[in-house]
């Protein structure tokens, strides 16, 4: 029998997950005990001038620059230790939402303490954006809520004229919406109505097609300051599954982050044609590695906090 070609053997894909809920306590602790972590920390305060630790310590903020410079510390750090200890050698890239961030800094379009810079100054422009504007957005996430049902709720918000956007579709009736967090309570109540679920709300909304501005103000104030280079690997985009190469179509990806949802069984129908078969999440993940569209189709290994080893991923519990 004629041994498998190198072109038939599965790839593997690294994927840098996107910001979920966490606590000072889960986080702090794997930055100040693991080796990994503590290294791209003294480089994050080196980039910064400040320690980001005690600023982590200090913020009550989900989302605050600090809760966002540690999360890419995190990542990055958990990638190394994917790299060491499994001999993690990726052939593409993804890293849906913040994980973007993340991303850039491991292909080498930008070197790390610029992507600890970026993701401060974005944390900066973001919170003066919501601060001037649509300061009561939420983006609210439901699951197991049939597409048909979610439209016939989003049809009252229509006839009311109330503003709501998709910010994100992560499985079959699982979706990210974008709503006046005056509508929230309602919003939730005619979810449970149809037999679906609601699980977590994000305050500052994301991903929404409403915020032109912000990307508008990142991408004239911000994103000019650094120097983007081709990435060394191929890197999925988030939004609409398409595998980029080139420095500018990854400053592109992260400008549309900002107003474009996000879409990731677009991602997974990509990685299958790519011929991918393994899925390395490295980072602080609660969400992309239990969904059931993403354990249907790889092998998943998950590498950070709460992942002390490399073990299959379980189903998402709604709350």
């Amino acid at each position: 029998m004629t041994a498998p070609t190198d072109s038939a053997q599965p790839k593997t894909a690294i994927v840098f997950p996107g910001m979920g809920p966490s606590t000072f306590a889960e986080v702090g602790k794997f930055l100040m005990l693991d080796p990994f972590a503590r290294k791209r920390l003294a480089e994050a305060d080196e980039a910064l001038g400040y320690s980001v630790f005690d600023a982590l310590r200090a913020s009550e903020d989900d989302y605050s620059e600090a809760t966002q410079v540690a999360f890419l510390v995190n990542s990055m750090a958990s990638a190394d230790r994917a790299e060491q200890e499994l001999g993690l050698v990726p052939d593409l890239c993804v890293g849906p939402s913040f994980g973007q961030k993340a991303a850039a800094a491991y292909v080498g379009s930008l070197p790390f303490p610029d992507v600890v810079r970026l993701t401060a100054e974005l944390a900066r422009c973001e919170h003066t954006y919501f601060t001037e504007q649509y300061q009561d957005a939420v983006t609210h996430t439901v699951v197991r809520t049939p597409r048909g049902k979610l439209d016939e709720i989003l049809s009252e918000f229509d006839a009311r004229g109330e503003w709501y956007d998709f910010s994100g579709y992560l499985d079959d009736g699982f979706v990210m919406v974008s709503l006046r967090e005056k509508e929230l309570d309602g919003l939730k109540h005619r979810i449970s109505q149809v037999g679906g679920y609601s699980m977590y709300t994000m305050v500052p909304a994301v991903h929404a097609p409403a915020f032109t501005e912000l990307r508008r103000r990142a991408a004239e104030e911000i994103l000019p300051r650094y120097a983007f280079t081709d990435p060394k690997l191929p890197v999925v985009t988030d939004q609409d599954g398409t595998v980029i190469t080139s420095a500018d179509d990854l400053r592109t990806m992260m400008l549309d982050t900002f107003d474009l949802p996000i879409d990731w069984p677009k991602v997974v129908a990509a990685l299958k044609t790519a011929g991918v078969g393994k899925l390395c999440v490295t980072g602080p993940d609660n969400l992309f590695h239990r969904l059931d569209c993403t354990k249907r189709n790889f092998e998943v290994v998950t590498v950070g906090p709460g992942a002390r080893r490399a073990r299959p991923a379980r189903g998402p519990r709604p709350r």
